[in-house]
């Protein structure tokens, strides 16, 4: 798969160097940022389930919002939803641990699948040097591998930064500066692949035009921070 960068040296260094924690800087509001999380209350997200956000299962302290493993939370979502852009977090997870950043996603289509950012920690059985690749850290779960990005991913309990650009059909995975992962919705390659996934009942899967933006509950403890978008 050829792999185009479509996001500038620029826009990846701002992207990746915040200011002050849940806020932005001058700088990145002149470019357009947005923060997608103020660090402190649910304003902007959602429950998969419903237009409230879980009175459950989620916490947010010290300025980090994170899953309560087992708390029966589920997973949130944007209450908006958006089509070409550049979406970044700060994330650190638990030994063992499993997540992950859906995008694209209806909860009333494709029985709420999307395509998601796969989140594993180092010590997650899916990441054995003979686990299947499409479950790895960095992939689009179950369709496309992201060879490489266990290299990129810090150990349980320090922080990483996850980047998606989305432009068009194309899509960029990134994982603390580094691109691994481009891939484009709709093409030959995209739809084969799908067709061999977990989601291969699905009609046109992953391939909307616009939908909101998922944290996933798996059930462990995971740690988000900094989260923000620029529309393109």
């Amino acid at each position: 798969m050829k792999q185009v960068t479509v996001i500038t040296g620029a826009l990846l260094a701002a992207a990746v160097a915040f200011g002050a924690e849940n806020t932005l800087t001058d700088k990145e509001k002149a470019e357009g940022w947005k923060l997608l999380w103020d660090g402190a209350t649910t304003e902007g997200w959602r429950s998969m389930k419903g237009p409230d956000f879980p009175e459950k299962g989620w916490e947010i302290k010290d300025g980090e919002l994170s899953v309560i493993p087992g708390g029966g939370g589920g997973d949130i979502i944007t209450t908006a939803t958006y089509s070409d852009f550049i979406f970044v977090t700060d994330f650190k997870l638990t030994k063992r641990a499993n997540s992950g950043v859906k995008y694209f996603i209806d909860p009333d289509v494709n029985g709420g699948t999307a395509p998601e950012f796969q989140l594993l920690d180092h010590d997650h059985p899916d990441m054995a040097p003979d686990a299947d690749g499409v479950k790895k850290v960095g992939a689009l779960y179950s369709v496309f591998p992201a060879p490489g990005a266990e290299a990129e991913l810090k150990p349980a309990g320090e922080w990483n930064t996850l980047m998606l650009v989305c432009k068009g059909k194309r899509v960029e995975h990134w994982l603390n500066g580094k691109n691994v992962l481009t891939y484009e919705r709709g093409s030959e390659a995209y739809r084969a692949a799908v067709a061999t996934s977990n989601f291969k009942k699905y009609k046109g899967w992953g391939e909307a035009e616009a939908g909101h933006i998922q944290l996933q509950d798996h059930r462990s403890r995971v740690w988000f921070k900094n989260v923000k978008l620029k529309a393109l």
